[in-house]
């Protein structure tokens, strides 16, 4: 905790809806640096929460022809190799503003057919995108600049 406060970073991350000075914290101590990630779905991937398809049978052989499927690659979940600290933080930030901040939000997946659990995912998904972004530039959260869409 002491050590974290040297960080710059800790006060941007505390900014974030759900994220705390512990969890702020773990994010500085786990990923170091947000410069290692050039996208957001690479961070979603270090932090568990990147989704991995996988396809089986993309050519199909037809009159002795080879052929491509047109069958669309299978979903198989999320990755399995990524740090779990990071994963814990970002679902448990989720948790928190499901019930709280952003609850108007979490409520309007639900309402549309999403279930619980993929809507809390994409919530964490939002805030480690938002981490990502706010510790890149530098910048505190602003409630004003964050755009929610209700679908998963």
């Amino acid at each position: 905790m002491v050590e974290a406060r040297k960080h710059r970073a800790t006060k941007i991350l505390q900014s974030i809806p759900g994220i705390g000075p512990i969890r702020a914290a773990v994010i500085v101590g786990v990923a170091g640096t947000p410069h290692r990630f050039r996208t957001k779905r690479q961070f979603w991937g270090y932090c568990g929460l990147g989704i991995v398809t996988k396809g089986t049978g993309e050519y199909i052989l037809v009159d002795g022809c080879v052929f491509k499927s047109k069958k669309q690659p299978l979903v198989r979940g999320l990755n399995r190799n990524y740090s779990r600290a990071l994963k814990r933080v970002f679902k448990s930030a989720a948790q928190t503003v499901a019930s709280g901040q952003w609850k108007s939000q979490f409520d309007a997946m639900v309402t549309q057919g999403t279930s619980e659990s993929l809507a809390r995912l994409t919530l964490a998904r939002k805030i480690a995108s938002i981490t990502l972004a706010l510790w890149r530039k530098g910048e505190r959260y602003d409630d004003r600049k964050v755009k929610m869409k209700h679908a998963a």
